[in-house]
This record gives C-alpha cells, structure tokens and sequence, in this order.
C-alpha cells in the first residue's frame, strides 16, 4: 500500500494555494487514485473546517477535478501563527506515516519560521517545500540554508521550481541523450548561441507587495531561467535520480559567470509603460497599484552568460523574461553553427540549423537548409515539427508529486541555490549603481525598439 503523505499547507488563505497548489493537487489524485493523502491548512486567518473544506472543493473544481475531494483521507485547517514555536507543535502533531510542510509564504515569513522550528521537535521524515526566491543574495541564501540544514538532510528539503516540474525539460533530456543525432553535437564545437526566454503577456497582476521588490531578474531569471539552462547544458548524468541529475546541474551552475565578467555590457533591464496587449490596456508600471517608482524595478531583464567548461566555453547563453510583452512565448533556442563549406553550384543562404524547444504547449521545431522544390540547386528553409503533448500533470502537480513521493530529483538543491545568486549578485549591485540604464517599452510590443532582437 502507498505511504500516507500529511500534506499541510502553511499560508494556506493565500493565493499560491487556491489558484496553484490545490488544482494540482487535485488533478494528481484524479489521475493517481491511489495516493493516500491527508491534507491540512495552516494560516493567520480565523477560518473553520468548513470554509476549508470549501475552498478545497472549489479549487480542484477549477481544474476539472472536484471528483478527487472524495479521495483526501483528511481536509482539516487551524488558525496558527508559524512563526511561533508552540503553534508549530501543535501542528505537527498528529504527522502521520511522513508529513510533508509546504511554505506557501512570502520568502521572509518562511525564513522566520524555520528559525523557529528550530525549537520545535520535527518527525522523522518530514519533508520542506519552500518557494523562490530563496534568500535575497548569496549570502542570505546561504543562511537560510544552513538553519534548514539543521532541521531536516538535504534530500527531505523541496526549494520548489515549478519550471523544473515541467515535463518539457525531460523531453529536452530524451531528446538530448536518446538521440545520436544530437548527442554528439551539444557542445561549443557545433553551438553558436542559446536563449533561454519566458515572455508574458500579462502585467502586474495586482502582485506589487512581491514583484515591485524582486523584479523580473530576481522573479524569473535568478529563481527559474538559471535552473533550465542548467538541465540545457549539464554533462550526461549516469541516471536521473537525485543525487546524479542534482550532481549535474550544480557543477554547470559553478561553472557559470556573467558574459565577459562585465554586468554592465551582458546585461539589460527595461519597464514598461502604458500600451495595450491584445484588448487589455495596461498602465504604466509605475502607476500600478503598490508600485513605488524608486525602486526602479524592471519589468523585463536580459542577462548573457557563460558556462565556463571545455563543453561550452565561448558559447553565448542569453537569459530573457519579462512582463506585458507583445505575446507569450517561453521557450529554448540552440543556434548551431554553419557548415564549414556549402559545394559550388548550390545556391542561396545556409544559415545553421536551429532547435527550438517551447515551453508550453510542449513542441520541438529544427530548422534546416534543405534543396528547394522548383530550383534543385538553390537552398530554402524548412521547418520540421514535433508535438511533445502538454504532461499529464501541471507544473505544480508535478512539483506535489515529487513532494508527496519524498523525491527532491527536480528540486534545486542547497549550492543550486547559493550559486545562482552568486551568478545575479554583480548584476543587481551594477544595477543598484544606476551603471545600466532603465529602459522603457510600451505595454503590448517585444521590449525597447534598441535592444537587438534575439532569434
């Protein structure tokens, strides 16, 4: 029989939980009936039983799966301070076959109460899940790492990445590895570039109290972008298990540095003002409700990086997100160089080939030279495409999977963490000292018109 999983959800009124966590929890179980979950919500708020229960309820019925309320053995929710000892003890009492603690909290509230579980007597087992960012620089992550450290080992701790939930960077490994065809050229010999981007058309959101502090380098870049191209550019693991996959991605992220050493030049960041995406007109960023016009937050960030290894070495690796963008559109792209001679008589332009990898809807395009249909001699372009299907589950589901099964493969694990900070730091602190300019772009086109579009 499966193990029990208590799955208690700290912050459990607030909108990471009904909108993220528990739809995805409720398309796991309907679609892995045979998990035996107890869930428990934890939060400030004077809620009852059954205002859970409701919430709960509705919840899975936004994803389809309001069948699946039936399957949780146990759907119960105390008012607790989880910043205080006491309350934590009363709810870890009761934990089950193994609890698992999700801290669906800003990051400083979740900070305060590791430290505060610190006097607290843990199970044994007990899994943390804790949401980016994580920390606020190299060294505040490095903190935080050490008080989790002594409260649970490093494989029961969760630093979620929902980014590397996604059933898109698996299929980037199958192709990656289970192909000759790419194996042998996945390295600086055969790549000219890489761009890592994740482009949103929505706006703000009414997120001020979190976004106008973190910014799209720290919200996307440093907490997801860094982690992807991570998995891109990591050397064969022997398996896919935790400790290789983990293994793995921290040595690239080790090796990894700001193009150049130089934040000023290999970095770009701009806010949007007033425009409209598709039939919504958004404000100015500034004017967004919370939004403190000081903080000279961006909306969107570029970052070019290097990972320094024989493998990649001289291999630009461009890292893109932002907000209020002409559309959606997430995705890898891996430029390879040119052939090295095209024989006399072919003609046209032979560019290299590019392999595009979009994140959501999940699909593989490889753009190739190839003989043209009226002309046998002259080279046109030509695009072959693969559907790799959406995943069984959402990002987040994926995420509670893991959790639920103790399986921290696809979690960043604690250097992960401290590294990718340690890459951003410079960044931020030229940025900090006005050394990079903040640009503009009106809401609903592809960034400011100056910035060199990238493929």
């Amino acid at each position: 029989m499966a193990t029990e999983t208590t799955l208690l959800i700290l912050g459990a009124t607030g909108d990471l939980t009904s909108r993220l966590l528990l739809p995805a929890l409720g398309q796991l179980l309907s679609l892995e009936p045979e998990r035996r979950v107890r869930l428990r919500g934890a939060g400030m708020e004077d809620w009852d039983d059954a205002r859970w229960r409701e919430t709960v309820r509705a919840a899975f019925a936004t994803s389809g799966s309001e069948a699946a309320f039936a399957r949780v053995e146990e759907t119960t929710y105390r008012q607790a301070d989880i910043t205080a000892p006491t309350d934590l003890t009363r709810l870890l009492a009761d934990p089950g076959e193994r609890i698992a603690l999700y801290f669906a909290v800003p990051p400083a509230v979740a900070a305060a109460a590791c430290e505060a579980l610190a006097g607290v007597a843990i199970p044994d087992g007990t899994v943390l899940a804790l949401e980016k960012p994580f920390g606020v620089d190299a060294a505040s992550a490095q903190k935080l790492n050490e008080t989790v450290a002594r409260l649970v080992p490093e494989e029961q701790v969760f630093r979620v990445d929902h980014f590397l939930g996604r059933s898109t960077l698996l299929n980037v490994l199958g192709v990656r590895f289970a192909n000759r065809v790419f194996a042998p050229v996945w390295s600086a010999e055969h790549i000219e570039s890489v761009v890592i981007r994740y482009d949103e058309t929505l706006g703000l959101e009414g997120r001020a109290g979190y976004y106008d502090r973190a910014g799209a380098l720290v919200d996307m870049i440093q907490s997801h972008l860094l982690q992807v191209m991570a998995v891109l550019t990591m050397e064969p693991p022997a398996s896919l298990h935790e400790r290789d996959l983990r293994d793995a991605t921290g040595a690239v992220l080790r090796a990894t540095h700001v193009w150049g050493d130089d934040p000023t030049t290999s970095s770009r960041r701009a806010r949007y003002t007033a425009g409209s995406v598709g039939d919504r007109q958004l404000p100015s960023y500034v004017d967004e409700p919370g939004v403190d016009p000081a903080r000279d937050t961006e909306t969107l960030a570029e970052l070019t990086c290097e990972v320094r290894t024989d493998r990649w070495a001289g291999v630009p690796i461009t890292l893109r997100s932002g907000k209020a963008l002409e559309g959606k559109d997430g995705e890898i792209v891996l430029t390879f160089r040119p052939v090295n001679h095209v024989p006399g008589g072919l003609t046209g332009d032979a560019p290299g080939s590019v392999l595009r990898f979009s994140l959501g809807p999940d699909r593989m395009e490889l753009e190739l030279n190839v003989n043209g249909g009226e002309d046998p001699f002259e080279l046109e372009r030509a695009v072959l495409e693969a559907d790799l299907g959406p995943g069984a589950l959402k990002a987040y589901g994926e995420v509670l999977s893991g959790i639920l099964d103790a399986d921290a493969a696809l979690s960043v694990r604690a250097d992960a963490a401290e590294q990718s900070w340690r890459i951003v730091d410079p960044v931020l602190a030229a940025w900090r000292a006005g050394e990079v300019p903040l640009d503009e772009y009106p809401a609903g086109t592809l960034g400011p018109e100056s910035w060199p579009r990238l493929p």
